[in-house]
């Protein structure tokens, strides 16, 4: 999988129909880069569904479709409460802070992050954003940075593009591909019509139906086996991502059909995100430090079929969870794994958000010198989640595809990879602004929290319809079983 930059923009693919117009202003062409990772994300749905009604070597592949202006809106938020408001999305000492020698960003929204950076400045945890300030202001950047890191906090010195490319871990992500591929390992196939009952977390043979089926959104369906217009149904999502790059991710294999189940840890909270990041799921909590906890994981893994994380790479492996062993105890387990800084180089295990990765790669240094600002200027969306998400569910619906022939292939992405990618670009050169948001179709929506509308899709691939019955709910507001065992 590639994204394709002609003339300094992104190129959809040839087989993708473009609608719409208008570009988000920036000094990247970021509403190309939403149109490239959605057309992605529609391409790979349309090639499993047409997998999925081939009767001959020739599959039909059902045509796609993809929106600018609703790309654009999909990369901001999806859904807008009605005659209630969402609560802040930042903690009130998270941002950007002039340093001794430039600038540099602190991310404390959870509060173990927000404790990190606030014991490195030798402030009280209850310290106001003035005081924030006035200690940022005497450190030097790099060094408050690997302090506070080195804290298991979160923070990130703006650098310009020149000094990331020049950097250690910038020059590891120039080595890695936009999406690693491991090495495929055979398993038993699927039979073309065939998916089924589910015996020890895999499938076996039953006659698949290609009827298509009628979309109702926000209907409860019963679970179904899959069908060239629901092509991901009864296909069970183990989702452990947080944040939004993840999350993106399943809710867009939600829409399809997959059945997902989100598990957090009991103390995480992202209020701000909830609605917008857990429709289509069922939400549970487990505590996997725990004998107990990490025993109930190891349950949903042996009843999963897509297994996607955002763990950092050695996460998983204090667990006793690694790549080799997940491989050896289920190697029909299509595992996906994502994270911020990369898989190789010193940064490998840095944590990390979209708006540090922005000032770590050069980002927000080149939106200040391109509309001429005074400090950090980032994207106006947190475009590397949002293309990071669909680009990692077009890696789980291309790797589910390849395991109904009896190929397991893992994959791994990043958002600083992502990142790179967005960097061979400019602004974008669709002429005119986009549309006003109150010019979209919006739909109706019941949430846990109250009434809301939520965007029309932006990607629409023929006879293939994106609906789900699972309304969205809160963090832990389900059991940590797969639907058909509870």
């Amino acid at each position: 999988m590639n994204l394709t930059v002609t003339d300094a923009n992104f190129a959809a693919p040839e087989h993708v129909q473009l609608t719409g117009r208008g570009s988000l202003p920036s000094a990247f062409d970021v509403t190309g880069l939403a149109v490239a990772s959605l057309a992605a994300a529609g391409t790979a749905v349309a090639r499993l569904s047409g997998r999925l009604t081939a009767t001959s070597h020739a599959a039909a592949t059902p045509q796609v479709t993809v929106d600018r202006a609703l790309a654009s809106a999909w990369f901001g938020l999806s859904f807008t409460p009605t005659g209630w408001e969402l609560p802040p999305a930042w903690d009130s000492i998270a941002g950007d802070y002039p340093c001794a020698d430039g600038w540099i960003r602190l991310h404390t929204n959870a509060p173990h992050h927000r404790a990190a950076a606030l014991a490195v400045l030798r402030l009280p945890p209850d310290a106001a954003r003035e005081q924030v300030a006035e200690a940022v202001v005497t450190r030097a950047g790099e060094e408050l940075e690997a302090g506070i890191v080195a804290a298991d906090g979160c923070a990130a010195m703006m650098r310009t593009r020149r000094q990331w490319l020049d950097h250690s871990q910038g020059a590891a992500l120039s080595a890695e591909p936009l999406v690693h591929w491991g090495p495929g390992r055979r398993v038993p196939p699927f039979g073309r019509h065939d998916a089924g009952t589910r015996r020890r977390g895999s499938l076996t043979d039953a006659r698949l139906s290609t009827a298509p089926t009628v979309a109702v959104p926000n209907a409860a369906r019963p679970l179904a086996s899959p069908t060239a217009a629901r092509p991901l149904a009864g296909v069970r999502v183990l989702d452990l991502t947080r944040v939004i790059a993840g999350p993106v991710a399943t809710r867009f294999l939600a829409l399809y059909g997959a059945e997902v189940l989100r598990i957090d840890p009991p103390d995480w909270n992202e209020p701000a995100l909830e609605p917008e990041m857990t429709l289509g799921k069922h939400c549970a909590r487990l505590d996997a430090k725990t004998p107990e906890g990490l025993a109930r994981l190891a349950e949903l893994l042996a009843g999963a079929d897509i297994f996607i994380h955002g763990y950092r790479p050695d996460a998983l492996d204090r667990l006793g969870l690694s790549d080799a062993a997940l491989a050896e105890r289920h190697p029909a387990l299509v595992n996906i794994a994502l994270d911020a800084y990369g898989w190789t180089g010193p940064w490998a295990l840095r944590r990390g958000f979209d708006s540090l990765v922005q000032m770590s790669c050069g980002i927000a240094h080149a939106g200040m010198e391109h509309f001429d600002r005074d400090r950090p200027f980032p994207l106006p969306v947190q475009a590397l989640d949002h293309a990071t998400g669909y680009l990692t569910a077009a890696a789980a619906i291309d790797a589910w595809r390849e395991r109904l022939d009896g190929t397991v292939h893992n994959a791994r992405l990043s958002l600083a990879r992502t990142a790179m990618e967005l960097m061979r670009t400019g602004p974008g050169t669709e002429s005119g602004d986009l549309p006003a948001a109150d010019s979209f179709a919006w739909e109706p929506e019941d949430t846990d929290w109250g009434p809301g509308l939520r965007l029309p899709a932006a990607v629409v691939v023929d006879g293939v319809p994106a609906w789900t019955g699972v309304q969205a709910r809160g963090y832990g507001s389900a059991d940590a079983a797969w639907p058909k065992d509870r």
